[in-house]
């Protein structure tokens, strides 16, 4: 099976992940971030606003809109309501970004088998998994400009035939800010190009400049035209969101200079060995390319320090480092590989043990501490329980078995096996979590409610994006700058938050109003109030008018 991975590498690439994010795409809950983005692209298919973006019929030009046009696209295929069409992209957009880890990292290290090492470290990285339920556009942002800068390494070194090279560095550079902004350019590009210049020098440059400049143009013109055509046709709204979202950088989730120095915690599975890849005095002497080692850490670093400078954090907002951080931690690796069956010192052992033990240990111990936690909740889920039961202490075995042989490389693809048996047998098991008894969804009011009564809803002041999305379609809200906005109808129903319910005493006199039920999108027993609203029916009584 490696063989085959090593000969094939970008099918490799991109089967494990289709692997292990395909098959239970639509498993997760929806998140607030996602919600507003799917949204937002069900808008672009049933209202037309491809440019001039919507979410519940307003504007939202909070991000570009190039992600939601590909799940917008997406969800013309497999439906404007479902999650999977919605996810997949981003699916995508992972194998993309995992094979551009793999083509930039032969072209700079040259060594096949540690470049595809770099690759599956990057698409298994805890947030990189993450990114399609916490904020699925970062990784459209970041991809993007990973190609950009695979294509632009190519045009600094050659010394011939690198025109196109810079076209298409400007294109993809252009995607990832038609993505999310300059985010990218900031994050990941600026640490780059402050990097290559440190280390690799820029040089043989008196025939480049007018092709710099081009590709300056291109990604500036083609990453930058939706900016300014919004401004110019709905500039008010625009210029409100924008002065909103760039006011959050210096006075929103204020975290300190040092909360992103444990960064590497980020990459989940890889995080011992991540930190120890950091460590520059001791693996910089037995890498076999010190040179490009450097520069990968020293990107890495300037991502880190880049980003936290800017006073607003959180921890989603690495994710950019995550991508140089994949190839400092596959030169450890690769040492590993190469050296570990000679190494004698408990220093440079101990950390190996554990950390492959670590996952062994998880692999064997799964079905008993699983069981021991949920066997009251485990029915209907059986088959599945016990199905990732025996794949992950097979696998744990297998860890274990090859930690005893000294055999990194086999430890290496069978940790690999482990996180896809977890999304691929074990992403299901969540459903035994489901512990909210009131647990009501939504898509009731549309399929049963509404019709029995045959009326419209509204709604009292925003409604939370999880539950517009599982609503289906736009519902406006009439109760705005502190009174009621009433529809003409004699008969509506309002969805309503429980700390709120007072105001329906400001209903004029000839309305009368009756709780019908309520709905609370909760899946976990801890609850979230904006995932809750009662439904009233509120009747105009027209004797007493």
């Amino acid at each position: 099976m490696i063989k085959k991975i090593e000969n094939h590498p970008i099918i490799a690439i991109i089967t494990i992940t289709l692997l292990m994010l395909l098959p239970n795409l639509d498993t997760l809950v929806v998140t607030i971030m996602e919600a507003r983005n799917f949204i937002t692209a069900r808008e672009m298919v049933l209202d037309g606003n491809w440019i001039l973006t919507t979410m519940n019929g307003l504007p939202r030009y909070e991000k570009p809109p190039l992600p939601t046009w590909l799940s917008a696209i997406s969800s013309m295929i497999f439906g404007t309501n479902s999650v999977f069409a919605m996810r997949l992209p981003a699916v995508l957009m992972i194998a993309f970004s995992g094979v551009f880890m793999y083509l930039f990292s032969n072209k700079i290290i040259k060594k096949n088998n540690q470049s595809i090492i770099n690759a599956l470290i990057l698409i298994t990285s805890f947030y990189i998994i993450g990114i399609i339920n916490e904020a699925p556009w970062d990784i459209y942002t970041h991809g993007f400009m990973l190609a950009g800068i695979y294509y632009l390494f190519q045009f600094f070194e050659k010394e011939t035939n690198f025109q196109k090279d810079a076209l298409i560095a400007g294109i993809f550079v252009a995607c990832s800010m038609m993505s999310k902004g300059p985010v990218s350019l900031y994050a990941l590009f600026l640490p780059f190009i402050i990097s290559y210049g440190i280390v690799f020098k820029f040089k043989n440059f008196k025939k480049k400049y007018i092709w710099l400049l081009l590709f300056i143009i291109s990604f500036i013109v083609l990453g930058g035209w939706w900016f300014l055509y919004v401004r110019q046709v709905d500039s008010e709204a625009f210029i409100k969101i924008a002065t909103k979202e760039t006011s959050r950088w210096g006075n929103y989730n204020v975290k300190p200079f040092y909360y992103y120095w444990s960064f590497f915690i980020q990459s989940g599975m890889w995080t011992v060995l991540a930190f120890i890849s950091l460590l520059y005095p001791y693996l910089s002497k037995r890498v076999t390319n010190k040179k490009v080692y450097k520069f990968t850490l020293i990107w890495t670093i300037l991502v880190v320090i880049l980003l936290s400078i800017i006073p607003e954090k959180k921890s989603r907002y690495l994710v950019p480092v995550l991508f140089p951080l994949a190839l400092t931690t596959g030169f450890y690796i690769d040492y590993l590989i190469r050296e570990f069956k000679n190494l004698k010192s408990k220093k440079e052992t101990i950390p190996v043990y554990f950390n492959f033990g670590l996952f062994g240990l998880l692999g064997v111990a799964f079905p008993f501490i699983i069981y021991f936690l949920l066997k009251d909740t485990l029915d209907g889920l059986w088959i599945q329980f016990g199905l990732v039961s025996v794949v992950l202490f097979s696998i744990g075995i297998l860890i274990f078995k090859y930690l005893k042989a000294k055999n990194i490389k086999k430890a290496f693809y069978t940790k690999i096996a482990f996180m896809v048996a977890i999304l691929l047998f074990g992403l299901p098991l969540q459903k035994a979590l489901y512990s909210n008894p009131n647990f009501k969804q939504i898509t009731e009011l549309k399929d049963k409610i509404e019709p029995k009564y045959t009326i419209n809803s509204y709604t009292f002041g925003g409604l939370s994006p999880e539950m517009l999305w599982y609503y289906e379609t736009k519902i406006k809200s009439i109760y705005e700058n502190n009174t009621f906005q009433l529809p003409e109808e004699k008969q509506f129903g309002l969805l309503i938050n429980e700390q709120n319910i007072d105001k329906l005493k400001k209903l004029p006199k000839n309305y009368s109003y009756q709780l019908i039920d309520q709905f609370d999108i909760n899946y976990f027993k801890k609850k979230r109030k904006r995932l809750i609203r009662k439904y009233y029916l509120i009747t105009k009584n027209s004797n007493l008018d």
